[in-house]
């Protein structure tokens, strides 16, 4: 049997999904990427520049939470690549693709940290429900899982920063 390949000589994908699927699937998991990539960049500069009587406590949830986004985009963006689509990967593809802004330039109070981190986890797990309805349509498992896991990643994350700002 020979291989199969598409008019432009690449391997042609086969899994199941069609292309018109995989790009519209792979397209919303690149905004997913942009948004967790660019809420890790805000959750590091935040772990680097907080102040004030929480310090510590906050110094140590922001590094807690900026490793687990940076273990996410691995998986995002080999998801992408499993569709057979490229990751987007600059600053410039994430500042077009995301719906978090970035980092204020001056580092704001520690409790506006939490709020806009709170903003941040509440955006990405809008976008990653945005997805859904894509993946089950193509009956596309592995992407409905890997989005299940960052929606409870993040609705959690979300939760328990609000937390903090309660009274």
């Amino acid at each position: 049997m020979g291989k199969k390949t598409s008019s432009a000589g690449a391997p042609r994908i086969d899994i199941g999904i069609g292309e018109k699927d995989r790009k519209a699937i792979a397209d919303g998991l690149s905004k997913l990427l942009a948004d967790t990539y660019t809420l890790y960049l805000t959750t590091h500069n935040f772990h680097w520049n907080v102040t004030g009587p929480m310090f510590n406590t906050l110094h140590t949830m922001f590094m807690q939470q900026y490793t687990e986004l940076w273990n996410a985009v691995d998986p995002i963006a080999e998801r992408i690549r499993a569709l057979g689509h490229v990751a987007p990967g600059s600053y410039a593809q994430y500042g077009k693709l995301s719906s978090i802004p970035d980092a204020p330039a001056e580092p704001p109070k520690a409790m506006d940290m939490v709020r806009i981190l709170v903003d941040g986890h509440e955006a990405v797990a809008r976008t990653a429900r945005s997805v859904f309805p894509l993946a089950e349509k193509a009956d596309d498992q592995p992407t409905a899982d890997l989005l299940t896991q960052r929606l409870d990643v993040h609705e959690k994350t979300a939760w328990m920063l609000r937390s903090l700002l309660e009274e």
